[in-house]
């Protein structure tokens, strides 16, 4: 699958504090990210049937 880049605007201090703990666990921001939107997808297909 094609990655697309996209920009985002975050407060400061949430992106700050937010990739400190992904840092901490190992984690990608934009994986998890991904990840959030993937759920958000899947819960909208869920709420149609």
């Amino acid at each position: 699958m094609a990655k697309k880049v996209i920009s985002l605007s975050v407060d400061e201090h949430v992106h700050d504090e937010y990739k400190t703990i992904c840092e901490k666990k190992g984690l990608i921001v934009s994986r998890q990210f991904e990840n959030l939107m993937i759920d958000e997808i899947k819960k909208s297909k869920e709420s149609k049937n």
